[in-house]
């Protein structure tokens, strides 16, 4: 323990207290796998010198040390540039371990290369910033006291993924474009069981044209005991609303020291499906026994039953068109760099979703799971990507960098491939892939991506077609659809470029549906963050126009949500520092762009107009209102939405309100609602908003109404010779 550290002894003789207090061995009780939150105080040292290993930090807490609290990183403050080696140390105390008790240390996500430690023993290493990974750490635990020592590297190489950007090393600079925030930056648990778990399932539903679903779930069971076990895997599925809907049961045995998978079929005859504005989350629930019937484990997870096709260059969900806009954003701010919390995540996609997204390709790495859950919740396709930028195809034919691509990917989609919300797959971004090395890369990604998911299209933000080359070249020909990365008006160049650009991508790649995966504008193609704010306002309104023009391009996103910590980009005589690229700044400050978003791209039309008893005097009002057809962007069904109206006085006071029910709103239609007209109110506001199911506000529109009331000189004021009042 840290015997000058008063917090963590004071946290870990409560901890004692509450351990004695129970009747079994360790932390953990019989029966399901039980998990220990390891989040809070942790110490923490910059190894600046590189010297902890040679040292041996790893076998006691070095001098120098400071409390921090997990999830952290520290490239916030004073080592906010700190590119190198850090470890965290955290001593937990157990009693002894129950016989066939299994104990594993579980991450979230650390950045970037990892190495850890328990007793002193190494417990294993993992490279990647953004997947969870975890080790059986069962046979370093001892009674009382054990040293969790962690030590963390954040720099890039030529092969680490987020690497060195060398495509981009004409220019002298190869750092990517985003912060390298080092850290214990996702949640840290022990987990423990009897060594028999359930570690996930892999659901798929598929719906037949008479609308069932046929749901296939693949459990993955592991047996970490020394001998065979024969395990009863019980399944039960529930409905949206937590009914359960059916249960099948399997036994099987698992070898020693073994994993197996095992397979279940179910059928729901009539789905809920999901879609953009109905989570509709079914449940499977896999429970494991032993011979004895005893409870080992148990493990639940959501799905969606929905359908997602591509069909002459146009995108379908639950078999009708939709065409899609949204933002990117980082995952990061500087309060908490990329150690996010909940109310960060919630607030920033609260903001995403007042902007109509509907569509993101969420950044360039794996996501935290709290933004998964949010987007199945609210209705966000997502297409998640492995932090590949900038590479040359030199890089992409690295072997260790192909290799290292799969193990993200496999993480990625393993962790993650259960959220109807997810769409797609991203393998890399802007890297050279008109190149051999390029076309080869993806060509072996999208087989090991379509061999882990095969219900999900695999694609890649592409670049090179937006600067002219060569289509015969491009792996984009692979790609079940082509995201586009273009910056007319900024780095393609002059925007009058980019309708030439379009209509030779479209005729290049005659049967390929576009989504433009980037387009915006870069602060530093103004004088100043005003003056490019003024840019990205003309440039968001008029590339979507254009955009809308092409019907095999289904979606659109722009970069970015908010402004984000880079080594590039940013305004001359910065080394470092926040790009100015989005619709908020780094603090979340709205930017007139914002508004901009939010008005360009809302789903519905919706004009209000007064109606009149005699003159100047409003008797109710009429609005018509319908969805966005097709041939404009965005445009996507909306049914089950609700009309709410107010009309409120000069003074805020409420004089009549009233609700319409909206089953469609496929078909442009005219509501009405009336009052007695009023001649005392001379200032009136009617506010417009649209409800969707999940009773958020999607659109508002405000209707203002003012009787003019003219002063001046009376007659028996007047003074002018000759009138006579």
């Amino acid at each position: 323990m840290f015997p000058s550290d008063p917090f963590p002894r004071t946290f870990l003789r409560t901890f004692l207290l509450s351990l004695c207090a129970l009747s079994f061995a360790g932390f953990f009780s019989a029966g399901a796998t039980e998990r220990t939150d390891l989040n809070g105080a942790w110490r923490f040292r910059i190894d600046a010198q590189g010297e902890g290993e040679k040292l041996q930090w790893y076998k006691s807490v070095p001098d120098g040390t400071e409390i921090v609290r997990v999830p952290h990183t520290w490239n916030i403050g004073k080592y906010e540039d700190h590119e190198g080696l850090a470890w965290y140390f955290r001593t937990v105390v157990i009693s002894p371990l129950r016989p066939q008790e299994h104990v594993e240390l579980h991450f979230a996500a650390t950045f970037y290369l990892s190495h850890v430690w328990v007793n002193g023993m190494e417990a294993g290493v993992h490279e990647g910033g953004h997947t969870q990974y975890f080790f059986d750490i069962t046979k370093l635990l001892k009674p009382g006291s054990n040293l969790i020592a962690v030590e963390l590297d954040n720099r890039p190489t030529e092969t680490s993924i987020p690497g060195l950007a060398l495509k981009l090393k004409p220019g002298k600079n190869i750092w990517y474009d985003w912060w390298h925030y080092g850290g214990i930056v996702r949640d840290v648990w022990l987990a423990s069981n009897e060594g028999s778990l359930v570690r996930r399932q892999q659901i798929r539903s598929q719906i037949s044209a008479d609308g069932a679903a046929s749901v296939h779930d693949a459990v993955y069971l592991e047996n970490a005991s020394p001998k065979e076990q024969k395990l009863t895997v019980a399944m039960r599925l529930f409905s949206p609303d937590g009914k359960r809907l059916a249960g099948k049961t399997q036994t099987v045995s698992v070898a020693a020291e073994a994993k197996k998978s095992i397979e279940f079929e179910f059928s729901i005859e009539k789905p809920q499906l999901w879609d953009l504005d109905h989570a509709n989350l079914y449940s499977i629930r896999a429970t494991l026994s032993d011979a004895r019937g005893q409870l080992l484990d148990e493990r639940e997870d959501t799905f969606g039953n929905r359908t997602l096709e591509i069909r002459n260059r146009h995108l379908f969900l639950n078999g009708q068109q939709i065409r899609l806009a949204g933002m990117t954003r980082h995952e990061e701010s500087p309060w908490e760099g990329l150690a996010e919390t909940a109310g960060t995540i919630k607030h920033d996609y609260d903001d995403l979703k007042i902007l109509h997204t509907t569509l993101t390709r969420p950044v360039h790495y794996p996501q935290h799971e709290q933004i998964l859950e949010y987007a199945d919740r609210h209705g966000i396709l997502l297409i998640p990507e492995i932090p590949i930028w900038q590479f040359t195809g030199a890089q992409l034919s690295n072997p260790r960098v192909i290799a290292l691509a799969k193990q993200m990917l496999q993480e990625m989609i393993e962790q993650a491939a259960n959220h109807p919300s997810i769409f797609a797959w991203s393998v890399c971004n802007e890297s050279d892939m008109s190149t051999e090395g390029g076309r080869a890369y993806f060509h072996e990604l999208k087989a090991w991506v379509n061999k882990l998911d095969p219900t999900r299209f695999v694609t890649f933000a592409d670049n090179d077609i937006s600067y002219g080359a060569d289509p015969k070249k491009e792996a984009a020909n692979d790609a079940d659809f082509i995201m586009m990365n273009q910056y007319y008006g900024a780095w393609n160049g002059p925007e009058d470029g980019l309708v030439k650009m379009l209509e030779h991508a479209g005729s290049s790649f005659p049967d390929k549906m576009f989504i433009i995966s980037e387009f915006g504008t870069p602060g530093v193609f103004a004088s100043n963050s005003v003056e490019a704010d003024k840019l990205r306002v003309h440039i968001l309104k008029s590339q979507l126009d254009l955009f809308e023009k092409y019907d095999w391009i289904a979606g659109a996103i722009f970069w970015c949500y908010q402004d984000y910590k880079s080594h590039r980009n940013l305004w001359p005589g910065l080394k470092s520092g926040y790009v100015d690229h989005g619709v908020v700044d780094e603090y979340r400050q709205r930017r007139p762009s914002f508004y901009a978003w939010e008005e360009r791209t809302s789903p519905v039309m919706m004009k209000p107009k007064w109606k009149y008893s005699n003159w100047y005097q409003t008797e109710g009002f009429e609005v018509s209102i319908g969805r966005k057809p097709i041939t404009q962007l965005p445009s996507y069904p909306l049914k089950h939405y609700s009309l709410r109206w107010e009309l409120r006085d000069g003074e805020g006071k409420l004089l009549h309100d009233g609700r319409f029910e909206l089953a469609d709103l496929e078909q442009m239609q005219t509501l009405s609602a009336d009052w007695t007209a009023d001649p005392s109110v001379h200032h009136a506001a009617l506010r417009l908003s649209l409800i969707n199911p999940r009773g958020e506000t999607e659109t508002e529109r405000t209707l203002r109404f003012l009787f003019p009331i003219a002063d001046g000189q009376e007659i028996d004021e007047m003074t002018i010779p000759g009138v006579n009042p």
